[in-house]
């Protein structure tokens, strides 16, 4: 084994074969050949070649000597005895807590109860970063085709959205499937009710319906629009989301409906039938109020001013139990943290843990975050968000220069044991972009995006939706790459 790159005197911890039960063993190694470490004057090493930078061929040698500690996190994640962890540990909380929506005591009560839970793991520095974010409550809400006949109808109204006068709306239904629809047959949608009945591609072409639906239906004069839920698979779930709404255009009541309500409308209007619905939502929006950003971290032990940042979101939408959307996300991003303290490992640069708050409203926590500390950002190696979902994962989005990604290759080829190994593009998170944008590589879990929909901002957002197996194997990479990152003796190199 080569371990000549890790340049200075380190530990690392054993291989599970070299462990004696119940314990964990760690060999010192002085590292003295291949590049020599001469002077730590600046935080920088200094080689014998006289070139501060590492070869490529160096830095995969160096990466190659953590196939011991890799192997000990995913042994302890996936087998051993703390395996299953990250999913108890979130049970515990959406259970007792239940859905987290933004400027409601169920987060604020969340967050105090992860601020406890934190400092009880025995992480360094645990506080909480003061956040000023929206509150909107939907009240109550509901949909009543009239005619062609009568059918109660699931909604759920969306993030932002004003309620209906009082006594509700009664108005004629237009049916259009896309924005293009809507423009075409603008004249017909005055006063009425636009339903958008906008077939799933991928979330990220459809969600424009839910955030722009409303502002182009009142354009055109509509009174209220229903959006067919942004689901990859329905069984007659609404789901909600954030919505937008447009200065200068009047704000109209916007809430999802199912994805079978949205076709069956679309049925009867192209038979002709006239569709006619009573819609009621006491929507209310209240003024901004506190909240925070929950912190911790692993001090660095040689670099503890250079940040490799791991998160996930502790807010959620105010229906199921915000389990998928973010807790999954959240707790093994907690976890990894664990897996390190467990296993006696300190990186060279600090590990830092944050669970955002606000996001779905736009990522008002972490925008208010890298606010704070953006006079830092040449000091970020890596931003980490996990917030699609902790099924199975296939691999690593990430996003940076072409050097980073050659590296994060190499980081991935670490858990070759667990068959996680490929590197994709679009390593981007509404909560880390600011990071990435100003340059810092940024990187998200990937796992299966297809599924993560079926649940999504919907009553079935569950714990039922987890696996905890498959939590193992997300809480195991997440840590891996995050740890490896961390102790490398150089940043990821940016463009």
């Amino acid at each position: 084994m080569d371990l000549a790159q890790k340049m200075l005197l380190g530990a690392h911890c054993c291989s599970q074969e070299e462990k004696q039960p119940g314990t964990m063993k760690c060999v010192f190694f002085l590292f003295v050949g291949g590049v020599h470490l001469l002077s730590l004057s600046s935080g920088k090493a200094i080689y014998k070649n006289g070139n501060p930078h590492r070869t490529f061929q160096e830095t995969k040698e160096e990466i190659d000597s953590y196939k011991d500690v890799a192997e000990a996190i995913i042994n302890l994640a996936v087998y051993g005895k703390y395996q299953n962890r990250s999913y108890e540990r979130l049970g515990l909380l959406v259970d007792a807590v239940g859905p987290r929506l933004s400027g409601s005591k169920n987060l604020e009560k969340a967050i105090q109860i992860m601020y406890q839970n934190l400092q009880q793991d025995g992480l360094e520095d645990v506080h909480l970063e003061p956040v000023r974010v929206p509150h909107w409550e939907r009240g109550e809400e509901s949909a009543v085709m009239l005619l062609p006949r009568i059918h109660k109808m699931a909604i759920l109204g969306l993030g932002s959205s004003v309620g209906t006068p009082p006594g509700g709306i009664t108005a004629e239904v237009l049916v259009v499937t896309s924005f293009d629809e809507l423009q075409r047959r603008a004249s017909e949608a005055r006063g009425k009710i636009v339903v958008y009945n906008q077939p799933y591609t991928s979330y990220g072409v459809t969600v424009q319906y839910r955030v722009r639906g409303a502002v182009e239906a009142a354009k055109v004069g509509a009174v209220a629009s229903l959006i067919r839920s942004v689901a990859s698979f329905s069984i007659y779930s609404p789901h909600t989301g954030f919505q937008e709404y447009q200065d200068g255009v009047l704000k109209i009541p916007t809430a999802c409906i199912t994805v079978e309500d949205a076709e069956m409308m679309s049925r009867m209007a192209s038979r002709g039938n006239k569709i006619v619905i009573h819609l009621e939502m006491g929507a209310k929006t209240y003024p901004d109020t506190d909240s925070f950003n929950t912190v911790a971290e692993i001090t660095g032990s040689k670099y503890p001013d250079q940040v490799v940042l791991i998160s996930g979101h502790l807010d959620s939408w105010d229906v199921g139990q915000g389990a998928l959307d973010d807790g999954g996300g959240a707790f093994i991003s907690w976890e990894a943290l664990s897996l390190v303290k467990d296993l006696g490992l300190r990186p060279k640069r600090t590990l830092r843990l944050v669970l955002w708050t606000a996001e779905e409203q736009g990522g008002i926590g972490a925008s208010q975050y890298y606010e704070l500390h953006k006079a830092n950002v040449s000091k970020y190696s890596l931003v980490m968000e996990s917030d699609s979902g902790t099924f199975l994962p296939s691999g690593l989005q990430f996003t940076g220069s072409d050097k980073a990604r050659a590296i994060m290759k190499e980081v991935m080829n670490l858990l070759q044991p667990l068959n996680v190994t490929k590197v994709f593009s679009g390593g981007e998170g509404t909560d880390i972009n600011f990071w990435i944008q100003a340059g810092v590589p940024g990187a998200s879990l990937r796992d299966d995006v297809y599924k993560y929909f079926f649940f999504h901002h919907s009553h079935g957002d569950t714990m039922t939706a987890l696996d905890p197996k498959q939590m193992n194997v997300a809480a195991a990479v997440w840590a891996v790459v995050a740890y490896t990152v961390a102790d490398m003796e150089e940043m990821l190199p940016r463009s």
